[in-house]
This record gives C-alpha cells, sequence and structure tokens, in this order.
C-alpha cells in the first residue's frame, strides 16, 4: 500500500475535446508538453503554464484527418526537424505527421485500407503502424520501407519497439484480444487485453508474470522510467499505478471509457477518457490541484452513474446491503469499493488512503447485476456465479467459479484437484453447485407473450400460448410472418408498408429468450415504393424535352412501361423480355438532369429475378456497378445519388446481385460513405439502408472480419453526421447484425467507442424503436 506521501492525485483537468480522447503522448518539445488525439478529428500539443503550476494550456492544434483520430507517436528529432515530429493515425485509413509550425500535415502516409490503430517509434527515425487491415508497416520519412501480414488478433495490430528493432508480437496466452503493449527493457514487455489482464513477457515469448486487479477491459499501459513499475487504464473508469508487481492505488474517474494513458517527464500521469476530458495526476505536493477542484472532481466522480451490469462492483443485492454505519471501519487496501443502502438507492465508495476516508464514487442504478447479466469476473474471466468456499474455519474461502453451461461435477472435481483438496469431498461440491444454480438460465426470461417493444403479442416457444398476435415490423410498420409460429398462414393486420403499401414478410428466425425484434436482421431492407402513374408521366415530361440524339422513340417509351408495370405486378407471371432489359440499361445513361424517372425504374426493376439475373450478373454486373458509382460521386446530383443508393439495396434481393455487391463491397461502401456528408435524409436512409443490407449478408461468417470491419466503419462515420431518426435507427440495427453473435466483431465496435457513440440514443422516445434498438446493441456491446 502506497503511503499517503506518494499517492497520486489530481493536478488538472482539461476539458481538451469535443469527443473521446484517444491517444496520448509525452512531447519531444516543449520540455513537459504532451499530445493528446480524439474522436473529434484533431490532435493538440499542451504545454505546462509557468504562471499557473498545475495547469496545461493548448499551445497547438492540427487537423489533417477526414475521421477520427485513434493512435499518436512521436517521432524523435533529428537534424531536419530538431523538435521532432506529431505522428497520428485514424480512422480515415491514414497516417498524418505534423510539425509544430503549421496546424495542417507535412505529409499524408497512404496504404493501409483500414483504421490505422497503433502507431510507435522506432530507432533510426523509422516508424511502425498497425491497422485493421491486419498489416504493419515500416515507415521512413514518406516512404514505406516494409508491409508485414500479421495474424488478425481481434483489434488489428499492436506493436512492440524494443531499443534495437521494431517487431510485432502477438501473444496467444491472452484470453482475448490484446488492447496494448509496453516496453519494460530490452528482452521484457508487457500486454494488456480484454480479458481484464495485464502479463509480462519475454521477448522469447515466456509470460513470467499474470496481474490481476481491473474488472473489465484494459485498453493502455505506460512504463515509469525505473522499468519495473507501471499504470493501466481500462473499462472499469478506473486509472490503476503499480509497483512492486502490485496494483497500489486505484484513481476512479467520472467516465466509463479511460482510453489512454501516458507517464510525462516530471512523473505526472495523463490519461483520455470517453467524456472528451484529459486528466493529469500528480504525487508532487506543489503540483496537485486545489482543494476546490480537488472538491470539484469529487463531486463530479459522486455524481456518477454506475451501471451494475459492467460487473464492476459484484452481485447487488439491495435488501442485503448495510448501511451508512458501514463506512465508519476503515477500508484495508487502497481503491476498496463499499456499497451501502441509502433509502431506496445503492451508493459506491472507494476508500482512500491518502485521505484516509471513504470516497463516493457514484450512485449505482439498475439493480442486481446478476439478474441483469449473470456475469461476475474472476481472474480476468466472466462466470455466471463465483461461489466462495470455506474449508479452514476462520481462514480465507475458495473461490469456486462456474457457468451454468458446464459441467457441476466436472467443475468440482477441477476445484479439488486445483486446491489440493481430498477427492472425498467431490459428490459434496457438485451437490453444493447443483443445489446454488437451480432454476437459473442464460439470459432473462420473458415474463409474458407481450412483445415490450411493440406492445403486441407474440409467439414465443414453450410458451403455450395459442395467440399469433405479432408486433409491427420496426421498418415498415406491418404486420411480420415469423415461419414456424403456428400461423395458419392469415398475415396479421399492421400498418401498411410505406414501401410496397402492402405487410412485411419476414423469414428471420424464432425470437430468442430476451425478445429483439429489430436484429441481427438478415433478410435486407428493399425499397419498394412505387407510384407508376407518376414516374411514367415524369419521364414521358422530360423526353418531350430531351435534345433531339438522346429523345426516347415510342417503341422505347412503350418497352420501359411495360417492364415498369410487370415488375410492379406482384401476381403477374408474364417475365421481362431481353428488350425491355436492354432499353432500361440504355436509358439509365440519359443525360443526369433528366434521368431519375428511368434510375427510378430500374430500382423497381432489379427486384425480379430475371431483371436481377441480366443486369447484376457476368460483365453486365460489372458495368451496373460502375455506373451507379459514378452516379454517386460527391458531385452528382442528390437525387441520382439517393436512388443509386436504392437501387444497390435492391440488388441485394437476388443471388446475382448479392453476389455482384459482395465482390465489389470494398469500392461501394467507400463511395456510400463519403456521402453521408451530404445534408440529405433520403440519401441518409438509403445509406443507412445500404449498410444494413452488407450486414445482414455477413452475419454468421466470422471469417469476413474485414467486411464486417468496413460495415462498422461506415456506419460509425454516418453516425458522427446524420440526424434523421429513420437513418439512425437502420444504422443501430446495421450495427447490431454486425456484431451479433460475433466476439471479434464486437471488440472492433468497442474499440471504434460505438459504445460512447450510440449511448445518446437510449433515450430516444419518438420513434421508441430507435431507444429500444440502441439499448439491444448496447446490451451486446457489455
Amino acid at each position: 500500500i502506497m503511503s499517503g506521501s506518494n499517492s497520486y492525485r489530481l493536478r488538472c483537468s482539461l476539458a481538451a475535446h469535443e469527443m473521446d480522447v484517444r491517444g496520448l503522448a509525452a512531447a519531444a518539445f516543449p520540455h513537459g508538453a504532451f499530445v493528446s488525439v480524439s474522436r473529434d478529428r484533431t490532435a493538440r500539443v499542451w504545454v505546462p503554464n509557468p504562471s499557473e503550476n498545475q495547469v496545461f494550456t493548448e499551445m497547438h492544434c492540427m487537423n489533417g484527418h477526414s475521421n477520427f483520430v485513434s493512435c499518436v507517436c512521436i517521432i524523435a528529432p533529428n537534424e531536419t526537424y530538431p523538435r521532432g515530429l506529431i505522428a497520428t493515425g485514424g480512422h480515415d485509413n491514414n497516417i498524418c505527421v505534423f510539425s509544430l509550425d503549421r496546424p495542417d500535415p507535412l505529409f499524408t502516409l497512404k496504404g493501409h485500407k483500414n483504421t490505422v490503430c497503433t502507431l510507435s517509434s522506432g530507432k533510426f527515425g523509422t516508424m511502425l503502424s498497425g491497422s485493421w487491415d491486419t498489416t504493419a508497416k515500416v515507415w521512413l520519412g514518406e516512404k514505406c520501407l516494409m508491409t508485414l501480414q500479421v495474424k488478425w488478433n481481434g483489434l488489428g495490430i499492436t506493436i512492440v519497439v524494443s531499443q534495437f528493432c521494431g517487431a510485432c508480437f502477438d501473444p496467444s496466452c491472452h484470453e482475448d484480444c490484446v488492447r496494448g503493449l509496453a516496453v519494460i527493457n530490452d528482452v521484457e514487455f508487457l500486454s494488456c487485453s480484454n480479458d481484464a489482464s495485464i502479463r509480462r513477457w519475454m521477448v522469447t515469448g515466456e509470460c513470467v508474470q499474470v496481474y490481476y486487479s481491473h474488472t473489465n477491459y484494459i485498453y493502455s499501459l505506460a512504463v515509469f522510467p525505473n522499468g519495473q513499475d507501471f499504470i493501466s487504464t481500462g473499462e472499469d473508469r478506473t486509472l490503476r499505478i503499480w509497483r512492486k508487481g502490485e496494483c497500489s492505488q486505484t484513481i476512479r474517474l467520472p467516465a466509463q471509457s479511460v482510453w489512454c494513458c501516458c507517464i510525462l517527464p516530471d512523473g505526472d500521469i495523463a490519461v483520455g477518457a470517453s467524456d472528451g476530458v484529459i486528466r493529469v495526476f500528480t504525487e508532487c505536493q506543489e503540483r496537485v490541484s486545489s482543494a476546490q477542484d480537488l472538491q470539484a472532481f469529487e463531486d463530479e466522480l459522486s455524481k456518477a452513474i454506475i451501471d451494475p451490469k459492467t460487473g464492476d462492483l459484484g452481485d447487488i443485492k439491495i435488501e442485503d446491503l448495510p448501511g451508512r454505519e458501514h463506512l465508519d471501519e476503515p477500508g484495508n487496501r487502497d481503491g476498496q469499493t463499499r456499497l451501502i443502502k441509502e433509502g431506496s438507492n445503492v451508493e459506491a465508495y472507494q476508500w482512500s488512503v491518502s485521505d484516509g476516508r471513504w470516497v463516493k464514487i457514484g450512485d449505482v442504478v439498475g439493480g442486481s447485476s446478476q439478474q441483469n447479466s449473470k456475469r461476475v469476473m474472476y481472474e480476468g474471466k466472466e462466470y455466471d456465479f463465483v461461489f466462495s468456499i470455506d474449508v479452514n474455519e476462520g481462514g480465507p474461502g475458495l473461490k469456486l467459479p462456474y457457468n451454468v453451461t458446464d459441467d457441476p461435477w466436472l467443475t468440482a472435481h477441477n476445484f479439488l484437484e486445483k486446491n489440493d483438496l481430498s477427492p472425498m469431498f467431490l459428490d459434496q461440491v457438485a451437490n453444493f453447485i447443483i443445489e446454488n444454480t437451480k432454476g437459473h438460465t442464460l439470459g432473462p426470461a420473458p415474463g409474458s407473450a407481450t412483445d415490450p417493444f411493440t406492445g403486441a403479442g407474440r409467439y414465443i416457444p414453450g410458451s403455450g400460448s395459442d395467440s399469433q398476435g405479432f408486433g409491427a415490423d420496426p421498418f415498415t410498420g406491418a404486420g411480420r410472418y415469423i415461419p414456424e409460429s403456428g400461423s395458419t398462414g392469415a398475415v396479421p393486420s399492421g400498418r401498411a408498408d410505406p414501401f410496397t403499401g402492402g405487410s412485411a414478410y419476414s423469414s428471420s428466425s424464432l425470437p430468442k429468450a430476451k425478445t429483439n425484434v429489430f436484429f441481427p436482421n438478415t433478410d435486407g431492407v428493399m425499397f419498394e415504393q412505387a407510384n407508376t402513374t407518376q414516374i411514367l408521366g415524369k419521364l414521358r415530361e422530360l423526353n418531350s424535352t430531351a435534345p433531339a440524339d438522346r429523345k426516347l422513340s415510342d417503341t422505347a417509351l412503350d418497352c420501359l412501361e411495360k417492364l415498369l408495370l410487370l415488375v410492379t405486378d406482384v401476381k403477374g407471371q408474364e417475365q421481362p423480355t431481353a428488350e425491355q432489359i436492354s432499353v432500361l440499361w440504355r436509358t439509365s445513361h440519359w443525360p443526369e438532369d433528366i434521368v431519375f424517372p428511368v434510375l427510378d425504374i430500374l430500382r423497381l426493376a432489379v427486384r425480379h429475378p430475371e431483371v436481377n439475373a441480366q443486369l447484376c450478373g457476368g460483365t453486365e454486373g460489372a458495368s451496373l456497378c460502375n455506373h451507379l458509382l459514378g452516379l454517386m460521386s460527391s458531385e452528382g446530383r442528390p437525387a441520382n445519388q439517393m436512388l443509386a443508393l436504392r437501387i444497390l439495396c435492391n440488388c441485394f434481393s437476388g443471388s446475382h446481385g448479392r453476389a455482384l455487391l459482395l465482390g465489389h463491397r470494398d469500392t461501394v461502401l467507400s463511395r456510400a460513405g463519403d456521402l453521408c456528408i451530404v445534408s440529405n435524409k433520403n440519401i441518409h436512409v438509403a445509406l443507412a439502408t445500404l449498410v444494413l443490407n452488407y450486414a445482414g449478408r455477413l452475419y454468421g461468417q466470422p471469417t469476413e472480419i474485414e467486411a464486417k470491419a468496413q460495415c462498422l466503419s461506415v456506419a460509425s462515420t454516418a453516425l458522427e453526421v446524420v440526424q434523421d431518426k429513420e437513418a439512425i435507427f437502420r444504422l443501430l440495427v446495421a450495427l447490431g447484425t454486425t456484431v451479433a453473435g460475433d466476439s471479434t466483431a464486437k471488440d472492433l465496435a468497442r474499440s471504434l467507442g460505438v459504445n460512447s457513440q450510440i449511448s445518446k440514443y437510449a433515450r430516444v422516445s419518438d420513434p421508441a424503436k430507435v431507444g429500444e434498438c440502441c439499448r439491444l446493441v448496447l446490451d451486446e456491446l457489455q
């Protein structure tokens, strides 16, 4: 335990950025300065303010990325740049290199095909970059010297640069993806992981020590100059200081995600968090913040809302909690937490060794963590239960972790063997497990056959209900048909689908125990609304004013009319002719100012299996794709951009269209993502639908992680600017579909900061589907 004299306390809080602070690095110049990077797309240099000992001032702001900035490193000074350079990596796949003399980049390094997630400076002015594209690159100046294909570890590449060389090391001994590395000396380094552990490694690959203290994902590490002590930050809202292999101090922050940390030349610690604030902590009494600022920080911390589902505080049973008198007893270690009952509320307190008192760290909301999430963290892994078994009276209890999917007899056997206990206790321990886990299942069981999202009756397998009522389709408002639900075939009544005028059909599977009508959505969403009279009227009107050499003949107009009526007649048996499809293709190349009614016909036509096969198959498919990409250029007309997006969405209705778009996914989603900056809600809805349709095709394919990374990337970028609630809803469904059932995709989403990005939508009640879907996505990402 650290003594009060060398505990870290707040030096200052800097309201540094408008969004999450994702990276920090101590600067080469000026002395004592550091650099921060953020989701707000900026990098900023902070210098100590000589007039106020504890405060930092923003000296320089740099802009160069078109999307959020995720990492930063300092390139050491040389003869050309005696003050060093600052390199930043971003979600736009680029690396920007800045000097302190100008706000724009000196140069930009291009080459990565996905988010640059980590940077590290090497010897002789080299720099290493790691990316979600599963490559690491070695750079010198503006040249890429080498590209390394690296084993995917769930988040891209984490890079170690020793004193003499740069190497990429992917330890397989962590039980979840590695989030950060830090060099100790020439032969040792540390790693931190989503498994809530920190591990000490030899460069030969031998793990020599494991450190536990965090209760959630650990995002970053930094080592003190003595090469032994270090710091760590993570998703459990804490900065932890480690001395002599033990967690000697825990500092909680009023922000859920503490993304990054760095150690400054004077030994102070800077941390960046999801609230956009940089906080600097010091153990030097002269630099500690004023009593007023310390109290303000404590007040801010005390008002934090703690969600027990994060598992940070263990299981909470309010009726068993003690009252305020429990705080009269001193804690036995720094950072120890205690929960007390204050009326009907639960308050969390943490023991501060330096202050010798319990400090309130927030109010706990949401009830029992075990009731809600049924997960308890133990030695870096989540379990449904962690029992304490008293073997010797008066001695410490032994922990027995257990999941309801485990065999209780095997668990009991392993527990006895691990703790060197007699096998005679096997029956006793196994029966203890069985008795104490009776009736427990994974996930909360539905309370009734009423859909909590729609208020309507819903078929729940095993409920014994004969009800055939269904909730409304969240996309169309129409009644949903769910196969094998016992329906006799009559589609339940509901509002009309705004795209088709009819009821929506869904082939999604039976509802899970936790009712989720939103995702995964594997059917895709099409744009099917058709007013044939208006489309044909506009087509003839524009044809009458078209240039003579582009005017359509009456025969061509008749072809288009027959084709439109044919593809919108759901009961019709007649097939489109080759001539009609040929005319449609030719006229889709009309001048951009008059082509939109033809594009509208194309939108409806590609849903027909014959048209889909003819236009999306073979070389014709590549031509169609290129034509639509041309219409989607940033200089294009918004009406054409929107219709091109809708055509792409509708191409997913046929096997040829799906194959075509999956083959051109990288180009299509990149071009589509560029359109999110256009202030047009119809474009935003179409863009969101395209991402959703891609996500639906990728569902259940864990090997398609690069494609899923792009879906997450485009959805996250769009959510930065989109305002329309329907577009937001579809992006949320796309996110949910992308991460559902795929732990690696969930890790990617968390590293993007999707949780904090979408949390503001959890309270949206108009329309209710936005808030409901958002909460379900957040549950997936817990």
